[in-house]
């Protein structure tokens, strides 16, 4: 078994570079990769494209920080208060620099990934036909049905240089155990030139191997684990800790004007040298304290012979 388990300084200093096409927030509103996030900034990274179904508020310090260039992705903002400000003044007003939108809808952007996972230069759908989000936008075509003679909508394959995905657990070859909802984010791994994964927990190989069908990412795809707890607060990570409210509430009224977005940076994530400390700074009682309080464990399955 090859042994993939690294910091996640040395995860992202080795996967993630300049210019690169980077896919995360897959899994939609929970197991969101705040701390790669938080690391790519401090390492200063530029001219990236996002890319990400409902992004969430990673998305929006990303941007904050002066490192996107290009977004592909349904919807960017807060899901707890709606606009992403650092997002809105960056495509109002290019501070704290440019950023050019290619608009998707979470169908689209599924199949665009699809597409890429499949080996396909396209996917075809009949969705968004007629509407201005495809109109002068590079991520679609249209096609014509050989068997109908229709007229299809082609999703351009979207290939991302790094996925990155946020687990529950994962042994140290990167094989992960993953639960609850995926999004897009298997589609996303198996599309990408390079995989980089966060985990809750590394687990011996025994625990994953004794449930082989929770296994949704097979180690062979992956290029690093890191063991990151609460690398995904403030999302949620199912059967580990729930989503704080508060926190997002708090970010969009800290981050309305750009020097308030600037003090929260400074704070949380460039004022802080990694996860652990990004804990101590939000509060260890207030993160200890969204951890589940009512376990629900599944009927074990008997994988005997």
């Amino acid at each position: 078994m090859t042994d993939k388990v690294c910091t996640l300084t040395e995860a992202v200093s080795r996967l993630i570079g300049d210019g690169d096409a980077v896919a995360l927030g897959l899994a939609l509103e929970g197991n969101i990769p705040f701390a790669v996030g938080h690391e790519m900034i401090r390492q200063g990274r530029r001219d990236l494209t996002l890319i990400g179904p409902i992004s969430d508020i990673l998305f929006d310090q990303l941007v904050g920080a002066g490192i996107v260039s290009k977004i592909i992705a349904a919807w960017v903002g807060n899901v707890s208060t709606g606009i992403g400000y650092n997002f809105r003044r960056a495509v109002e007003t290019g501070l704290p620099g440019p950023v050019t939108v290619h608009d998707m809808s979470n169908y689209t952007a599924a199949l665009g990934l699809w597409a890429a996972a499949q080996g396909l230069p396209f996917a075809p759908c009949a969705s968004l036909l007629g509407t201005d989000v495809i109109r002068d936008n590079p991520q679609f075509g249209e096609v014509e049905c050989p068997f109908t003679g229709r007229r299809l909508l082609a999703v351009k394959a979207i290939r991302p240089d790094v996925a990155v995905i946020h687990v529950m657990r994962a042994d140290r070859a990167g094989n992960a155990h993953v639960w609850g909802a995926t999004g897009v984010a298997l589609d996303a791994v198996r599309a990408a030139k390079r995989v980089l994964v966060t985990a809750e927990e590394i687990v011996d190989e025994a625990v994953i191997r004794s449930d082989p069908d929770r296994t949704k990412v097979p180690g062979f795809l992956v290029d690093a684990v890191c063991e990151v707890p609460f690398g995904a607060h403030p999302s949620a990570v199912q059967g580990y800790y729930n989503h704080d409210d508060d926190f997002y509430v708090e970010y969009a009224r800290a981050t309305r004007d750009p020097a308030g977005a600037e003090a929260w940076l400074d704070e949380f994530v460039l004022g802080v040298k990694d996860r652990v400390e990004y804990v101590e700074r939000v509060g260890r009682e207030r993160v200890e304290a969204l951890r589940i309080r009512h376990s629900l464990p599944t009927t074990p399955a008997d994988f005997g012979y």
